[in-house]
């Protein structure tokens, strides 16, 4: 074949190749081939970009879109004979048209495809990633210039009708919503999660669907359907429903439907009409009480409470059986049966069933009523579940004090067990029971004395339902035994006074001795006066006051001189140098004159007139101690007082125990002074004697 051959070849490959119209209107997407002989740099095509423009060597940004093909040529060839010399034979071929568009929403992988010509709606979906779990597509839109258009793709897909597509054009926009379904919050949906909340898709036509239904949600409408269809739609209506109550809104009109009444009947007529946007709910089932004249109600602490038929001759143990017995939280020992007259009968079914009790099993009628309590938690706070006609209060120096549930067959030892038993403080001597109705006060029991003697159970207490066990405390030490002496009763106390380290009032049992309970104040101070302790007893039918000499007792040792005290008795420990006046005259003796301490001392019988001189500091420098003076007071009214002389020189000289005179409290003794002896009376009288005859003389020589 020739070289002419093969050119002829050549021209008619190209002219078959690449398409040529004069009137063909350039576009964004389309492929142009420029062709320049002898330049490469235009040996690979140019495509229109999406502003329609071309960038070409040396010439740079051009626009061209909406150019005809041969308008463009000259603008071209004009163009690049600026720059290129071979522009004769220029040539501008259209190769291939592409649509360049924008596909947005719910899609895997949204953005720009470039789709060939002819390409459609599902051809552009599938080149973003296809439309993502979510999607609506009965909504889907096409925007061109702003100019919007919704179409069904869905249905296209069930139906395969290419109609229900719009074509495309470049720069068109492609846009998939989320269905409503999904709500705000992004996720993974599937066709069960999808078909569970329903199928609606545009809001202003869907059925909400709620309530009392399996599957609560929004479904799409469809001409023809009734209220039946979307409750099947919607998955039934559940177990609780309230069927005769179903609400319906139409258009902002609400309606009420009774689903019983139409399935009892079959009357279409009582069907309401749906329209587009409607909305169904299904109220759960609380108007709606059972009721009868064979019914009886079961409640509390069973599996399954609720009102059974009670037909004639059912059994107590039939209702309780059907509502599926008592659980483990049922107190079974409280079990009441409230009659439809009122009156509450009391059944002790774990008793019963232990053979403790010779109790009927009680009769049930129609209209009465079982109820199983909640058993009382001993671990919380609990004390309302138990009323008060049934339950014992401790208090008081218990571990765990509280309000606790009584039974017939419990005794005073168990509740006080059920407390955690006294503390470590508690006054055992002391418990107090005080009787539900009584007011007399109940003599204090001694559980100290119960436990140390060896008990008498038929000597406890006997308690019952509504009665408080008080349990009082002991204080810890000295200093906490002053500051609460409140919590003691009088009753248990021994006041101590005077010169003690501790005085105040402190907890005693009759079982405590005399120098218990003064160790306990300890002891008698420095300045104590411990000859003349007073203990005022109280407890008989008059108060009497013994004096104790401690002092006697600690150099003796004999136990017979210390006092019996019980509670409520007092102690007084005296000051040994008080004032004078605090002692009385009969229980004193008065030593007056030349002494060293003239004043009142208390005086035994013990003690002699040497005693008494030695505790008055003794007579002084110029005590006339010849003419010492005991005054003795009568005991009696017929008899006087009589006076005795001392001479204590004497006695120094020729000590003779014998001539001391007797000296009783109440006595009085003069020490006198040796300016009234005998002997300075007569000195005195014979100074003054020579003084006047003196004086005499004097006057006389004068």
């Amino acid at each position: 074949m020739g070289k002419l051959s093969m050119f002829f070849l050549t021209c008619l490959f190209v002219m078959t190749s690449y398409v040529q119209a004069s009137d063909i209107t350039i576009r964004p997407g389309d492929v142009l081939q420029i062709e320049i002989p002898g330049e490469i740099e235009f040996e690979k095509p140019f495509q229109v970009k999406r502003d329609g423009t071309l960038h070409l060597p040396e010439i740079g940004k051009i626009s061209i879109a909406g150019k005809t093909l041969k308008q463009a040529s000259l603008d071209l060839a004009q163009l690049l004979g600026q720059e290129y010399r071979a522009i004769n034979n220029f040539q501008l071929y259209l190769i291939e048209r592409r649509i360049p568009i924008q596909v947005l929403g719910f899609v895997n992988n949204p953005g720009m495809v470039d789709l060939p010509e002819g390409a459609n709606v599902q051809m552009a979906l599938q080149k973003a990633g296809g439309a993502s779990s979510g999607a609506q597509l009965d909504r889907l839109q096409l925007n061109r210039q702003g100019v919007i258009t919704i179409f069904d793709y869905k249905k296209y897909l069930d139906t395969g009708d290419f109609s229900i597509l719009p074509d495309i054009s470049p720069l068109d926009i492609i846009f998939v919503p989320a269905s409503p379904l999904i709500g705000n919050v992004q996720m993974d949906f599937d066709a069960a999660t999808l078909s569970a909340s329903g199928d609606g898709s545009a809001a202003e036509t869907a059925i909400k669907v709620f309530g009392e239904v399996i599957k609560p949600g929004i479904f799409s409408y469809k001409e023809g359907n009734t209220i039946v269809d979307m409750l099947m739609r919607a998955g039934g209506v559940t177990r609780y429903a309230g069927v005769e109550h179903i609400r319906v809104i139409n258009n902002g009109t609400p309606q009420l439907f009774d689903l019983k009444r139409y399935l009892d009947t079959g009357d279409a007529s009582l069907i309401p009409k749906i329209t587009a946007g409607a909305t169904l709910f299904v109220p759960i089932r609380e108007e709606e009480v059972k009721r009868g004249l064979r019914t009886v109600y079961v409640m509390g602490e069973v599996f399954k409470p609720g009102a059974y038929e009670a037909p004639a001759g059912t059994e107590f143990f039939d209702i309780l059986a059907n509502a599926g017995g008592p659980t483990r939280f049922a107190d079974s020992r409280k079990i009441r049966i409230i009659r439809a007259t009122g009156q509450v009968d009391a059944f002790d079914l774990q008793a019963f069933t232990e053979g403790l009790t010779q109790a009927a099993i009680p009769k049930v009628y129609p209209g009465d009523a079982i109820f199983v309590p909640e058993k009382t938690d001993m671990n919380e706070k609990s004390w309302l579940k138990i009323t008060p006609d049934r339950a014992i209060r401790v208090i008081g120096a218990v571990n765990k004090p509280g309000r606790y549930e009584w039974g017939d067959e419990m005794s005073f030892l168990d509740i006080l067990a059920h407390a955690g038993g006294p503390t470590q403080d508690a006054d055992m001597s002391q418990i107090r029971i005080i009787k539900k109705g009584q007011s007399k006060r109940m003599k204090p029991f001694d559980l100290e004395h119960f436990f140390t003697e060896g008990g008498d159970f038929s000597l406890l207490p006997k308690v019952s339902a509504g009665d408080t066990i008080y349990v009082s405390e002991r204080p810890r030490d000295v200093i906490d035994n002053k500051a609460r002496w409140l919590r003691q009763s009088q009753a248990s106390s021994i006041y101590v006074f005077g010169q003690v380290g501790q005085p105040g009032r402190y907890a005693f049992n009759n079982k405590m001795h005399f120098l218990d309970i003064l160790s306990a104040a300890d002891g008698p101070n420095q300045r104590a006066d411990i000859h003349n302790i007073k203990i005022t007893h109280r407890n008989s039918v008059q108060s009497k006051v013994t004096t104790l000499d401690l002092g006697l007792y600690f150099e003796t040792g004999d136990e017979t001189l210390l006092p019996i005290v019980k509670s409520g008795d007092s102690i007084y420990v005296p000051e040994r140098d008080r004032p004078w006046l605090d002692y009385k005259k009969e229980q004193t003796v008065r030593i007056i004159g030349a002494v060293a301490k003239p004043g009142r001392y208390l005086f035994s019988p013990d003690m002699t007139l040497l005693d008494l001189l030695a505790e008055s500091g003794g007579p002084t420098k110029t005590a006339y101690l010849e003419k010492i003076m005991v005054v003795n007071i009568s005991r009696s009214q017929t008899q006087e007082n009589v006076s005795h002389i001392f001479n204590l020189e004497e006695f120094i000289e020729h000590p003779d125990f014998n001539t001391l005179p007797l000296v009783r409290a109440g006595d009085t003794v003069f020490v006198p002074d040796l300016s009234q002896s005998n002997w300075n009376i007569f000195m005195a009288n014979v100074k003054d004697i020579v003084s006047i005859v003196s004086l005499v003389a004097i006057v006389g020589a004068l």
